[in-house]
């Protein structure tokens, strides 16, 4: 039995050597989410510090970002947006194109998914290279949303993620770094 949430979050994420390519390890929440106590205490742990009243809506990035965010935007009292790959969202979109190691990629969510103004906060499982949660950052603030900030269950430090949002000045919070 663990006595920290941090050490129970800890023991509930499974480390994949080697995928889904050599050299990586994959930090695999699924055993997090399938325990009603540790997604409860992630949960917790991402609201943890955000004032209420302070988010109108989280825009959630594809897909293990929808697994936090829905219970993070039921405990904060504010809605959410999907932010997702091209193809997936019916109607009017809008998007941002953005580089990948080999390639671009695109996220869009719906024309319209929040008021002018919005307090918006980004919200995925996971950050390393900071490349997906800039691109969401740009796509926010392109539609008229006000940034207020970033939250993550992991940070993966020495991939530069977090410290690359903070050279575009926005602040980012992750419960758990590997």
């Amino acid at each position: 039995m663990t006595s920290c949430p941090l050490d129970l979050l800890r023991s509930l994420i499974r480390t994949l050597p080697d995928f889904p390519e050599p050299g990586i390890q994959f930090r695999d929440i699924t055993p997090l989410l399938a325990d009603a106590r540790g997604l409860a205490q992630a949960v917790a742990a991402m609201e943890h510090d955000i004032a209420p009243g302070s988010v109108d809506v989280i825009a959630a990035i594809e897909a293990r970002g929808f697994l936090l965010a829905g219970g993070l935007a039921r405990g904060l009292g504010c809605g959410l947006i999907p932010v997702r790959k091209p193809g997936k969202l019916p109607g009017p979109r809008v998007g941002v194109d953005y580089s990948l190691e080999y390639g671009t990629d695109r996220l869009e969510m719906h024309v319209g998914a929040f008021a002018p103004g919005a307090r918006v906060l980004v919200v995925d499982d996971l950050i390393a290279t900071g490349g997906t949660a800039a691109a969401c950052g740009e796509l926010v603030e392109q539609a008229g949303g006000r940034l207020v900030g970033f939250r993550f269950l992991i940070d993966l430090p020495e991939l530069g993620g977090a410290a690359e949002l903070a050279r575009r000045g926005w602040q980012a919070r992750a419960v758990l770094t590997y």
